[in-house]
Protein backbone atom coordinates (compact mmCIF):
# COMPACT_ATOMS: atom_id res chain seq x y z
CA UNK A 1 0.00 0.00 0.00
CA UNK A 2 1.58 3.11 -0.91
CA UNK A 3 2.62 5.30 2.19
CA UNK A 4 0.41 8.68 2.59
CA UNK A 5 4.11 10.66 2.25
CA UNK A 6 4.47 8.48 -0.69
CA UNK A 7 5.51 11.86 -3.36
CA UNK A 8 5.06 9.84 -6.50
CA UNK A 9 1.17 9.30 -5.88
CA UNK A 10 1.01 13.03 -4.59
CA UNK A 11 2.69 14.28 -8.32
CA UNK A 12 0.39 11.25 -10.28
CA UNK A 13 -3.06 12.65 -9.01
CA UNK A 14 -1.75 16.31 -9.49
CA UNK A 15 -0.75 15.02 -13.12
CA UNK A 16 -4.43 13.85 -13.57
CA UNK A 17 -6.16 16.44 -12.02
CA UNK A 18 -4.28 19.20 -14.40
CA UNK A 19 -5.07 16.82 -17.35
CA UNK A 20 -8.64 17.08 -16.55
CA UNK A 21 -8.74 20.32 -16.20
CA UNK A 22 -7.17 21.24 -19.51
CA UNK A 23 -8.85 18.50 -21.46
CA UNK A 24 -12.41 20.60 -19.58
CA UNK A 25 -10.44 23.94 -21.14
CA UNK A 26 -10.39 22.34 -24.23
CA UNK A 27 -13.48 21.28 -24.60
CA UNK A 28 -15.08 24.69 -23.74
CA UNK A 29 -12.88 26.45 -26.26
CA UNK A 30 -13.83 24.06 -28.85
CA UNK A 31 -17.85 24.79 -28.31
CA UNK A 32 -16.80 28.46 -27.94
CA UNK A 33 -14.70 28.37 -31.17
CA UNK A 34 -17.85 26.09 -33.49
CA UNK A 35 -20.83 28.26 -31.50
CA UNK A 36 -19.20 31.45 -31.13
CA UNK A 37 -21.95 33.40 -33.47
CA UNK A 38 -24.25 31.91 -30.70
CA UNK A 39 -22.68 32.78 -27.42
CA UNK A 40 -22.12 36.44 -28.90
CA UNK A 41 -26.06 36.63 -30.22
CA UNK A 42 -27.01 35.16 -26.06
CA UNK A 43 -24.56 37.60 -24.73
CA UNK A 44 -26.18 40.60 -27.06
CA UNK A 45 -29.38 39.24 -26.17
CA UNK A 46 -28.34 39.36 -22.39
CA UNK A 47 -27.16 43.12 -22.93
CA UNK A 48 -30.73 44.06 -24.68
CA UNK A 49 -32.47 42.29 -21.73
CA UNK A 50 -30.41 44.59 -19.02
CA UNK A 51 -30.77 47.47 -20.78
CA UNK A 52 -34.46 47.17 -21.40
CA UNK A 53 -35.39 46.46 -17.71
CA UNK A 54 -33.20 49.41 -16.25
CA UNK A 55 -34.72 52.01 -19.09
CA UNK A 56 -38.71 50.54 -18.40
CA UNK A 57 -38.18 51.25 -14.41
CA UNK A 58 -36.72 54.85 -15.48
CA UNK A 59 -39.66 55.21 -17.58
CA UNK A 60 -42.54 53.69 -14.74
CA UNK A 61 -40.35 56.19 -12.35
CA UNK A 62 -40.89 59.22 -14.83
CA UNK A 63 -44.42 58.60 -15.26
CA UNK A 64 -45.06 58.08 -11.41
CA UNK A 65 -43.71 61.27 -10.52
CA UNK A 66 -45.65 63.24 -13.55
CA UNK A 67 -48.87 61.13 -12.41
CA UNK A 68 -48.42 62.49 -9.19
CA UNK A 69 -47.52 66.49 -9.72
CA UNK A 70 -50.72 65.87 -12.57
CA UNK A 71 -52.77 64.36 -9.85
CA UNK A 72 -51.70 67.42 -7.12
CA UNK A 73 -53.78 70.32 -8.04
CA UNK A 74 -56.84 68.37 -8.85
CA UNK A 75 -57.25 67.11 -5.40
CA UNK A 76 -57.93 70.20 -3.43
CA UNK A 77 -60.96 70.55 -5.85
CA UNK A 78 -62.24 67.00 -5.33
CA UNK A 79 -61.83 67.29 -1.90
CA UNK A 80 -64.28 70.60 -1.68
CA UNK A 81 -67.35 68.30 -3.41
CA UNK A 82 -66.56 70.26 -6.64
CA UNK A 83 -66.80 66.76 -8.49
CA UNK A 84 -68.08 68.06 -11.88
CA UNK A 85 -65.40 69.71 -12.02
CA UNK A 86 -62.07 67.32 -10.57
CA UNK A 87 -63.49 65.23 -13.61
CA UNK A 88 -62.47 68.11 -15.33
CA UNK A 89 -65.69 66.93 -18.35
CA UNK A 90 -66.64 70.22 -20.01
CA UNK A 91 -64.61 72.16 -17.75
CA UNK A 92 -61.68 73.57 -20.45
CA UNK A 93 -59.20 71.70 -17.87
CA UNK A 94 -57.23 68.63 -16.24
CA UNK A 95 -59.19 66.92 -14.36
CA UNK A 96 -59.24 63.10 -12.62
CA UNK A 97 -59.81 61.18 -16.20
CA UNK A 98 -57.02 63.24 -18.12
CA UNK A 99 -54.66 61.56 -15.28
CA UNK A 100 -56.33 58.07 -15.48
CA UNK A 101 -56.25 58.44 -19.76
CA UNK A 102 -52.33 59.84 -19.08
CA UNK A 103 -51.44 57.94 -16.22
CA UNK A 104 -53.58 55.19 -15.10
CA UNK A 105 -50.92 52.75 -14.97
CA UNK A 106 -49.38 54.75 -12.06
CA UNK A 107 -49.70 54.59 -8.52
CA UNK A 108 -51.17 58.30 -9.05
CA UNK A 109 -53.44 57.09 -12.08
CA UNK A 110 -54.63 54.33 -9.77
CA UNK A 111 -55.68 56.51 -7.39
CA UNK A 112 -56.97 59.00 -9.75
CA UNK A 113 -59.30 56.24 -11.10
CA UNK A 114 -60.71 55.60 -7.57
CA UNK A 115 -61.55 59.20 -7.12
CA UNK A 116 -63.09 59.85 -10.69
CA UNK A 117 -65.21 56.60 -9.88
CA UNK A 118 -66.18 58.26 -6.27
CA UNK A 119 -67.02 61.29 -8.46
CA UNK A 120 -68.86 60.23 -10.65
CA UNK A 121 -71.58 58.37 -7.98
CA UNK A 122 -71.50 61.82 -6.38
CA UNK A 123 -73.07 63.13 -9.21
CA UNK A 124 -75.59 60.19 -9.84
CA UNK A 125 -73.45 58.04 -12.79
CA UNK A 126 -72.68 54.83 -10.97
CA UNK A 127 -72.84 52.97 -14.32
CA UNK A 128 -69.86 55.54 -15.48
CA UNK A 129 -68.60 54.82 -11.57
CA UNK A 130 -68.65 50.89 -11.70
CA UNK A 131 -66.86 51.28 -15.41
CA UNK A 132 -63.72 53.00 -13.84
CA UNK A 133 -64.39 50.38 -11.07
CA UNK A 134 -63.26 47.77 -13.10
CA UNK A 135 -60.21 48.56 -13.94
CA UNK A 136 -59.16 49.57 -10.16
CA UNK A 137 -56.51 47.98 -8.49
CA UNK A 138 -57.86 47.65 -4.84
CA UNK A 139 -54.53 46.64 -3.10
CA UNK A 140 -54.60 46.11 0.63
CA UNK A 141 -54.37 49.84 1.32
CA UNK A 142 -57.42 52.40 2.73
CA UNK A 143 -57.90 53.05 -0.85
CA UNK A 144 -58.24 49.70 -2.18
CA UNK A 145 -60.15 49.11 0.44
CA UNK A 146 -62.80 51.95 -0.33
CA UNK A 147 -62.90 51.07 -3.72
CA UNK A 148 -64.40 48.03 -3.04
CA UNK A 149 -66.59 49.68 -0.25
CA UNK A 150 -68.21 52.16 -3.04
CA UNK A 151 -68.53 49.04 -5.62
CA UNK A 152 -70.76 47.30 -2.54
CA UNK A 153 -72.80 50.81 -1.89
CA UNK A 154 -73.78 51.13 -5.95
CA UNK A 155 -75.10 47.56 -5.39
CA UNK A 156 -76.32 47.78 -2.63
CA UNK A 157 -78.44 50.66 -4.06
CA UNK A 158 -79.76 48.60 -6.38
CA UNK A 159 -81.05 45.65 -4.67
CA UNK A 160 -78.01 43.28 -5.24
CA UNK A 161 -77.86 42.82 -1.28
CA UNK A 162 -75.81 39.27 -1.73
CA UNK A 163 -72.90 41.12 -4.37
CA UNK A 164 -72.72 44.11 -1.85
CA UNK A 165 -72.32 42.20 1.08
CA UNK A 166 -69.65 40.10 -0.61
CA UNK A 167 -67.90 43.11 -2.05
CA UNK A 168 -68.25 44.64 1.56
CA UNK A 169 -66.56 41.09 3.24
CA UNK A 170 -63.93 42.31 0.08
CA UNK A 171 -62.76 45.23 1.46
CA UNK A 172 -62.62 43.94 5.27
CA UNK A 173 -60.26 41.82 4.30
CA UNK A 174 -57.93 44.41 2.67
CA UNK A 175 -58.11 47.02 5.50
CA UNK A 176 -57.95 45.98 9.09
CA UNK A 177 -58.60 49.17 10.33
CA UNK A 178 -62.22 49.78 8.65
CA UNK A 179 -62.77 45.89 8.90
CA UNK A 180 -65.88 46.44 11.71
CA UNK A 181 -67.36 48.72 10.13
CA UNK A 182 -67.86 46.88 6.30
CA UNK A 183 -68.16 43.60 8.09
CA UNK A 184 -71.13 45.09 9.91
CA UNK A 185 -72.73 46.34 6.05
CA UNK A 186 -71.79 42.72 4.81
CA UNK A 187 -74.22 41.61 8.02
CA UNK A 188 -77.05 43.89 6.72
CA UNK A 189 -76.66 43.35 3.63
CA UNK A 190 -77.11 39.62 4.12
CA UNK A 191 -79.93 40.26 6.38
CA UNK A 192 -81.85 41.91 3.57
CA UNK A 193 -81.16 39.18 1.38
CA UNK A 194 -82.42 36.21 3.40
CA UNK A 195 -78.82 34.71 4.04
CA UNK A 196 -79.03 35.28 8.06
CA UNK A 197 -76.37 32.80 9.26
CA UNK A 198 -74.03 34.57 6.73
CA UNK A 199 -75.46 37.47 8.67
CA UNK A 200 -74.33 35.91 11.82
CA UNK A 201 -71.39 35.22 10.73
CA UNK A 202 -70.05 38.71 9.72
CA UNK A 203 -71.62 40.44 12.99
CA UNK A 204 -69.44 37.66 14.85
CA UNK A 205 -66.41 38.31 13.62
CA UNK A 206 -66.91 41.97 14.75
CA UNK A 207 -66.71 40.68 18.66
CA UNK A 208 -64.48 37.89 18.03
CA UNK A 209 -61.63 39.69 15.63
CA UNK A 210 -62.26 43.80 16.71
CA UNK A 211 -63.03 43.25 20.32
CA UNK A 212 -61.54 46.88 21.02
CA UNK A 213 -63.96 48.43 17.83
CA UNK A 214 -66.20 51.09 19.09
CA UNK A 215 -68.54 49.16 16.96
CA UNK A 216 -68.88 46.20 19.15
CA UNK A 217 -71.50 47.66 21.36
CA UNK A 218 -73.57 47.52 18.80
CA UNK A 219 -73.02 44.00 17.63
CA UNK A 220 -76.13 42.57 20.24
CA UNK A 221 -78.39 44.54 18.77
CA UNK A 222 -77.09 43.76 15.00
CA UNK A 223 -77.45 39.34 16.18
CA UNK A 224 -80.66 40.08 17.62
CA UNK A 225 -82.26 41.55 14.97
CA UNK A 226 -80.97 38.67 12.71
CA UNK A 227 -81.76 36.20 15.00
CA UNK A 228 -85.46 37.45 15.16
CA UNK A 229 -85.88 37.49 11.01
CA UNK A 230 -84.46 34.23 10.88
CA UNK A 231 -87.12 32.71 13.24
CA UNK A 232 -89.84 34.95 11.45
CA UNK A 233 -90.46 37.71 13.87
Amino acid sequence: MASVFDTSSRSERKQQRQDRLVTLYARAWRFFDQNSGLVYGALAALVVLVLGIAGYLYYQNQQAAAAAEALAPVQATYASGNYQAALGAGQGQAGLLEVVEDYGSTPAGNLARLMAADAYYNTDQPDKALDLLKDFEASGTLYGAGGKALEATIHENRENFEQAAELYLEAAELYEESAPGYLINAGRNFETAGDYEAALDAYRRVEEEYPDADAVAEIPRYVARARARQQGG
